[in-house]
C-alpha cells in the first residue's frame, strides 16, 4: 500500500492544492484520485493566475469572452467555474460516498472583497449558485470583516471553506462564526448540517522566522501552531455546544491543513505532511509535495489530541523574541495583499490575451 493510501485509510482526507485544464484534460487528476487517494482540491488566485498565465489551453475561451466586451473578473469566473465544476463531477462519487463529508472543491471570491462583508456575502451565495454543485466549496478569509460574511453565508447554507487562517485564535473566531450560523439554521427550522472547513496555513510562520530563531527552533514554529490548534479543535468538538448541535444534525467543520509544501530546502520536502497526520482533518498538498508522500513518505504516527509539546515550543519562540500573536495578524494581512496581487496580474493577463487574440483573429 502506498503513503498517500496509507495516510488516507488513517483517517485523513488528502486534497490536491492545484487546479488547471491540463491536469483535467490529461487524466491526471483522475489518476490522482485513482492511485494517490486524493479527495478533493482547493484553489486560489495564485494558482489560477500561474495556470492562465503559463498556458495557452484557455485562449479559446478567453477570445470567445473577449469579444462579446465581457470584463476580466467575468471571463475568468467563467474559466475557473469550468474547471471546478470539471474536477467536482470527478469528485462527486466520493461526495456521494461520504455523504457529504469529503470530495470538494474550492473557489475563492474576488480578494479585493476581503474587507467588505456585505459584498463577499453576495458573491458567495452568486458563486455557489452559478457553479449549481453541492460539492463546491465557496472560499472567504477568516478576517474580521469576513466573520460576519461566514456567518451568514452559513446561515443561508452555502457551505464555506473558510482561509487565510495563521493562528489558533483566527481558528477559534471562524469556528465561532461558523456555529453562530448553523445555530441560527436550527433556530429557524432549517437543516443545520452545512458543510464547512477551516484553513490553517502552516509553512508561512516558518518562513517569517527564518534566520531570526536558534538553530533548535527552525520549521517548528508551523507546527506547534498547528499542533496548539488542533488541540483547541479537539476540544471544541468535545464540547457541549457542538454536541447539542449534532444531537440536532449538525456537522462538524473540519480543520484543513493549509501550505503545507516545504519552503525550507534543507529540510524534509515531506516534513508537514509527516507532522500533521491526524485523523478528521484534510491535507491540501502542493502537487510536487503529493507525488514526494507518494515516493518516500512515513508516518510517526498522529498528532497528539493534547497539543504535544507545543506550549514549551511555543514558549521558547516566545522567549527568543518572537510575538506570535502579531506575527498572526501580519501574516493574515500579507496573505491577504498576495492574493489581491495575484488577482490583480490575472485581471491584467486575462485583459491583455484577450485583446492579442483579438488583433491576431
Amino acid at each position: 500500500m502506498n503513503p498517500n493510501r496509507k495516510l488516507h485509510d488513517l483517517g485523513q482526507s488528502l486534497w490536491l492544492d492545484n487546479i488547471t485544464r491540463e491536469l483535467l484534460d490529461s487524466g491526471t487528476l483522475q489518476r490522482y484520485i485513482d492511485d494517490f487517494a486524493v479527495t478533493g482540491l482547493t484553489s486560489n488566485p495564485t494558482i489560477f493566475d500561474q495556470a492562465i498565465k503559463n498556458s495557452r489551453v484557455y485562449d479559446a475561451d478567453i477570445a470567445r469572452q473577449a469579444a462579446a466586451a465581457r470584463p476580466a473578473e467575468e471571463i475568468f469566473f467563467g474559466l475557473a467555474l469550468a474547471d471546478l465544476t470539471r474536477a467536482a463531477d470527478l469528485f462527486a462519487p466520493i461526495h456521494a460516498r461520504s455523504d457529504g463529508v469529503d470530495g470538494y472543491v474550492s473557489l475563492e471570491v474576488s480578494p479585493l472583497l476581503a474587507r467588505d462583508t456585505a459584498s463577499t456575502l453576495d458573491e458567495a451565495r452568486r458563486l455557489h449558485a452559478r457553479a449549481a454543485r453541492p460539492n463546491l466549496f465557496i472560499k472567504i478569509p477568516g478576517t474580521r470583516e469576513g466573520l460576519p460574511a461566514i456567518e451568514e453565508a452559513t446561515f443561508a447554507g452555502v457551505p464555506i471553506n473558510v482561509t487565510l487562517l495563521f493562528s489558533c485564535e483566527q481558528y477559534l473566531a471562524a469556528a465561532d462564526a461558523y456555529l453562530r450560523g448553523v445555530e441560527r439554521r436550527i433556530a429557524a427550522g432549517l437543516n443545520p448540517a452545512v458543510p464547512s472547513v477551516a484553513s490553517l496555513f502552516i509553512s508561512r510562520w516558518d518562513v517569517a522566522v527564518a534566520g531570526k530563531v536558534p538553530a533548535e527552533l527552525v520549521n517548528r514554529l508551523g507546527i506547534a501552531i498547528g499542533q496548539q490548534t488542533y488541540r483547541a479543535y479537539r476540544q471544541l468538538l468535545a464540547s457541549a455546544r457542538f454536541q447539542r448541535i449534532a444531537n440536532a444534525g449538525g456537522r462538524a467543520q473540519r480543520l484543513l491543513w493549509a501550505s503545507t509544501g516545504t519552503k525550507d530546502p534543507k529540510a524534509s520536502d515531506i516534513l508537514y505532511v509527516r507532522a500533521f497526520a491526524a485523523p478528521f482533518t484534510i491535507n491540501t498538498i502542493p502537487e510536487k509535495t503529493l507525488q514526494a508522500f507518494a515516493d518516500h513518505g512515513v508516518l510517526d504516527g498522529t498528532l497528539a489530541a493534547d497539543g504535544g509539546d507545543c506550549d514549551a515550543v511555543l514558549a521558547a519562540f516566545a522567549r527568543a523574541g518572537i510575538d506570535t500573536a502579531a506575527l498572526a495578524t501580519r501574516l493574515q494581512d500579507e496573505g491577504a495583499a498576495a492574493f489581491v496581487r495575484s488577482w490583480n496580474e490575472l485581471m491584467a493577463h486575462i485583459g491583455t490575451r484577450g485583446a492579442a487574440i483579438g488583433k491576431a483573429g
